[in-house]
């Protein structure tokens, strides 16, 4: 199943159902923004694979090269948006520059740039990208609406990005400036690894490898940076995708261990029962009558 929304000012929806396939290689002549709604989809770009999950999302920018890989038997719902350059350089302006500047008529020296690794999903922007593709799949012929939605996602990339790319660099402690921004592009490595194997075991020296840190010089600046090690940043993850599992499918526990990493179920339990204070099932059971509840009043 594919949808396509094409809009008169270049901006361009794709809601797309598929399973099983891989993409031939694609270079948009706009800025594209991936969300996944249910599954996995890796895209792979400058020979990077990024593993796309429903609590998270990528961006790329304009003419790079990528494609994309699905591998499962069960359907992978994915929303991309093709962003032409003009509407993303005239929102960067107004996130950039007061309203004085504005006024004035004020031009940014350069065209927005991306860092192309993996973003969380903030609560607002998957509320943005249901209703997009809720108006999409109802086939409602509004370009003003669809507009406002992409507006809206893109100025929560931009609230994401400051969050997660510029504050977490300025906590970054080098004297020099290439250092710091060298160090942090291999911590943002790091975490697109994490993110892609957290179904799997991970070693710390795969990480480090794979950002081309020293276990030390890894443990202490990711720390820095986000405020956990790598450790507890991979267990967070795995809990936080067994709870959104518990929550949307009907999977059992046996097959949600599986799926999120986990190979002992007893310490899944107990890690979940301490970090959410109840135990998987009763948290299923939970949202169940929680949903019983409000569907009946």
């Amino acid at each position: 199943m594919r949808v396509v929304k094409e809009l008169s000012n270049q901006n361009r929806i794709v809601y797309e159902r598929t399973c099983g396939m891989v993409s031939k290689v694609q270079k948009e002549a706009a800025y594209v923004i991936k969300f996944v709604l249910f599954g996995m989809e890796k895209c792979v770009v400058n020979n990077r694979a990024i593993s796309i999950f429903p609590d998270s999302f990528t961006v790329l920018n304009v003419e790079t090269d990528h494609y994309r890989v699905i591998d499962s038997a069960t359907p992978v719902d994915s929303l991309s948006l093709y962003l032409d350059a003009n509407f993303v350089t005239d929102l960067n302006k107004t996130f950039f520059l007061d309203q004085e500047q504005l006024l004035d008529g004020v031009e940014l020296k350069s065209t927005p740039h991306f860092i192309e690794t993996l973003y969380p999903l903030t609560v607002d922007l998957k509320c943005n990208i249901n209703h997009l593709k809720h108006q999409l799949l109802e086939g409602i012929d509004n370009e003003a609406l669809f507009n406002e939605y992409l507006h809206h996602c893109l100025w929560g990339y931009y609230k994401v990005s400051h969050q997660e790319i510029t504050e977490k660099f300025q906590s970054l402690d080098f004297l020099k400036a290439k250092t710091k921004k060298e160090v942090f592009r291999r911590l943002l490595l790091a975490k697109e690894f994490l993110n892609s194997n957290s179904d799997k075991e991970v070693i710390l020296e795969d990480v480090a490898n794979y950002c081309c840190l020293s276990v030390n010089h890894l443990l202490r600046t990711f720390k820095s940076a986000y405020g956990v090690s790598p450790h507890q940043y991979l267990i967070q993850l795995r809990l936080n995708r067994a709870k959104l599992l518990l929550k949307t499918t009907r999977y059992p526990l046996s097959e949600i261990l599986c799926l999120v990493g986990f190979e002992n179920a007893s310490s899944f339990v107990r890690l979940f029962k301490a970090n959410v204070g109840t135990t998987p099932l009763k948290y299923r059971k939970a949202l169940v009558q929680h949903y019983f509840f409000a569907s009946y009043k």
